[in-house]
């Protein structure tokens, strides 16, 4: 957007810190996706957590792990989010059924797993 900042590293809040709302700038790994029948309104979802339970140190020692719900509403797939992707996200910050929640965030493809 025409005079928005770039996303900066130092305002990411790690997901196992997020507030219960408000505007948060966060990053993580995009744990799965999920497609909704296209005889229902179209909202695409993905589950990010900030730990990736494959790197040393992220198992249960390293507390508990964060997990943010991602919904862009009205779209079918969101190019570049799947599985395995990094991101860093921008947006409000909601509750819903008691998860942290963030409706057509602004977002950053860190990095891509290979081979999977």
């Amino acid at each position: 957007m025409p005079g928005e900042a770039p996303l900066n590293e130092s305002d990411d809040v790690p997901l196992s810190r997020l507030p219960v709302k408000g505007r948060v700038v966060c990053r993580g790994r995009i744990e799965s996706v999920t497609y909704v029948p296209a005889d229902q309104t179209a909202a695409f979802s993905a589950m990010v957590s900030d730990a990736d339970p494959r790197e040393p140190g992220a198992g249960a020692a390293a507390g508990p792990r964060g997990r943010l719900r991602v919904v862009w509403l009205g779209r079918r797939r969101v190019s570049g989010i799947e599985a395995g992707t990094e991101v860093r996200l921008k947006g409000m910050l909601s509750r819903v059924d008691g998860l942290p929640t963030m409706f057509n965030p602004r977002y950053e493809i860190l990095s891509r797993q290979e081979n999977e």
